[in-house]
Formats: structure tokens, sequence, C-alpha cells
């Protein structure tokens, strides 16, 4: 038989049952769009992410306290106080700004209204080292941060807690622990970076909150802004070298505190990320499977239900690689209509999630490409046998199969 009729013969066959055509490419459908949407949303929520942390600055350092031991015994945090701040700001080379930091879920009043919400006790440095912009009022000052002033700067969606318009605070009093503190601005959003958000949190001085709001000197980590992104190293050894001469330190004991930075922190999100986009695009391929499967159970039907045909085709001259290519080529057709459909459906699913969801969603043309190939693949594997088995028959038995 000549390739172009054994094309022809293996479409007819497929358009002769559309019904159990569609159903059987079905499997098929599901997977590919399941794919290619999974993947879609774990590349949405990495690239988002990305983007937030890099907002936050690559060059940022964050120094925490770390374990102390006593002959073996966990002692509790070791301290970091705003004094290891000052010391890093004595005599500086590669860092360029410092700002403790020190935070805790407290309760937030205004008029009635109250809200359980993150509240940080920062430096005027901050809002610097963290690339906040603000979106009314202004930001409190050093010597408002050195006077203990209760002033505070919300982040744009506190108002959402406090059932008010959060631009609508400024001015206004709030009370923090029953404490009041007069709101003098409020941050532009800078969203979720799935670890904090800003845009729920009220920043207050913290001289301030250590003496009227938290009751202790220790603070619970020191942002460090380096110079630039290639002096982050050299800020490293810098900050380790200041803090053990600070913590009088030992050369032979462990460093008390521990430091990290926005790059490595992006470079672990994006492993995670990566490993959990892979494991939603496994489990959709199982349905691929299946849809195989499904395939190779229909041709093996279609095979019994043809036996007389093949028998036929054979005593006119068919050879075994024609019957084997036309099986070959209509599990190969079920499986790449399939796959385009399911291209269509998952790509469509992907913005649909976007926009009518509000979903991040980015799709990946390696993703499309490899799930379409592997569709290919399938139908090739599961059509295999089936096709065999057609080829396979004696030609006198086929033909008394009634």
């Amino acid at each position: 038989m000549l390739l172009g009729e054994i094309f022809r013969v293996a479409l007819a066959a497929v358009r002769s049952n559309k019904l159990r055509s569609f159903l059987t490419a079905l499997g098929i459908i599901i997977g590919i769009a399941a794919v290619i949407a999974m993947v879609a949303l774990g590349e949405g929520a990495q690239r988002m992410v990305q983007e937030r942390l890099q907002g936050l600055g690559t060059n940022v350092l964050t120094v925490r306290p770390g374990q102390e031991l006593f002959g073996g015994v966990d002692r509790g945090d070791a301290r970091l106080t705003p004094q290891d701040a000052q010391a890093l700001l004595e005599k500086p080379v590669a860092i360029l700004r410092v700002s403790p930091q020190m935070q805790q879920r407290l309760q937030v009043e205004y008029q009635g209204a109250n809200g359980n919400i993150t509240v940080e006790g920062v430096w005027p440095s901050f809002f610097e080292i963290q690339n906040h912009q603000l979106a009314a009022g202004r930001l409190f000052t050093d010597p408002e941060e050195r006077g203990r002033r209760r002033v505070a700067v919300l982040g744009a969606a506190v108002g959402d807690s406090l059932r008010t318009e959060t631009l609508a605070l400024v001015g206004q009093t709030i009370r923090v622990r029953g404490i009041p503190f007069e709101v003098i601005g409020v941050l532009a959003s800078k969203g979720s970076t799935g670890f904090q958000n800003p845009d729920d949190e009220v920043f207050i001085p913290l001289a301030t909150a250590q003496l009227r709001v938290f009751g202790t000197d220790r603070v619970g980590s020191i942002l460090v802004q380096a110079l630039s992104d290639r002096e982050i190293e050299p800020a490293i050894t810098e900050i380790d070298a200041v803090l053990r001469r600070a913590h009088r330190l030992r050369l032979a004991q462990p460093s008390d505190f521990s430091i990290r930075n926005q790059t490595t922190l992006l470079e672990t999100f994006r492993s995670t990320s990566r490993t959990f986009s892979f494991l939603l695009a496994g489990i959709a391929l199982v349905s691929l499977l299946v849809g195989g499967i499904g395939i190779m159970n229909i041709m093996l039907v279609s095979v019994t239900e043809r036996t007389r045909e093949i028998g036929v085709r054979k005593a006119l001259g068919a050879r075994k690689r024609d019957i084997l290519l036309q099986f070959l080529i209509e599990a190969l057709v079920l499986c790449l209509a399939g796959g385009a459909v399911g291209v269509l459906v998952g790509v469509g699913g992907a913005v649909a999630l976007q926009k009518l969801a509000g979903w991040n969603t980015a799709l990946s043309v390696n993703a499309i490409v490899i799930a379409f190939l592997f569709a290919a693949a399938v139908g090739i594997f599961f059509g295999l046998w089936p096709a065999r088995r057609a080829a396979r028959l004696d030609p006198i038995e086929a033909l008394r199969y009634e």
C-alpha cells in the first residue's frame, strides 16, 4: 500500500466513529491541559515572588541571632541589640545602611474597630533599605526615633483590618496595645512575598517600640544594605568581624548570629518552586498515561472489530508493515489531535485563571512543546501493541472471523 493511501485509510477509520474517537482522545486532552495549566501556575508564582523579592533589594543582608550554647546545652537565642547596629555604622567599608527591627502581632484599634496586625519597630533607614515608597503623608525621622515619639507609618492594606480606607487614617490616632499613635504616613503597596506582607504592617520608631510597646532591648534582626550587589561578600565579612568583636567572641568560638542575603533566599525559593512545578506536572502526566491506556484499549477493540477487514487487505496484497503503520497512524492521530485541543484548553485555562481568579500564571513554551511531544510518544507507545497484533493476524483466520 502507498503511504498516502495508508494515511487516508487511517483517517477514515478515525472519522467513521467521531464520538468514540473524541472520548478516546479525552484523556489526552485533559492530561495536556492539566500539564500546561499546572506549569503555568508554578511559573507565575515563581516570577511573582522573584519580582517582589528583587523589589526588596538583592543587596540586603539579614542578621539574626543564633543559638547560645553552654556546655552543649542550649541557653536560648543569643542577643542582638541596637548597639550591634550602631557598631556596624562606626567605620563602614562595604555597608551603606543599617536598621534593626523587632516585630510582633498586636491588637491595633481605631474607632471601635480592631485587628491583629504585625507591628514593627524600625529605624528610619529601614524604608530606604526595603525600597518603600510613600503613598501619602511622610516617614518618621531620626530625631523622632531617638525622642521615642508615638508616630506610625502604615502599610497599604492596614485599613482593611480596621474597616476604613488606609489613606483616610493619615492624621488620625490609632491605638497599639492601648497606646495612642499618630498616623503620619501610608506606604505604597508592595504585595506579599509569601514570607511576609509589608502591606499589612504598622511601622513605628524602634526606640518607641522598645520602651513603650515591646518592653525589651532585644531586636529580632538587623537589616544591612551593602553598597552594591558586588559588595555583598565584603559586607558579610565586615558584619561577621564587627559583631564577633562586639560580642567578644574568641577565635575558636562559633558566631552567635547568622547572616542571610536575599539572593540566597531567592535561590531557595526558585529551587522549591521548581520542585513544586515538577510535582504538579508529574501528577498531571499521570492523566496522560491513563489516556494512553484508554487509547490502547480502544485500539485493541478496533482490531477485533476489523479483523475481517484486515484479512481482506492482506488478501489483496497489504504487507504486515502496511497494517502496522495504518493502526499506528490511527493511534498517533488520536493523540496529536487530543494534544492540540489540550494545548488550547490549557492555554485558555491559564489565561482564565489569571483574568477571572486573579492568579499569577506564566505560560511556558517549553512546557507546551514537551507536553505535545509527550502526547505523540504516548500515541506511539500505546498504539504499537494493538498495531503489531493487527499486523500479525493470519489472513485466512481473519477472513473466517465473524
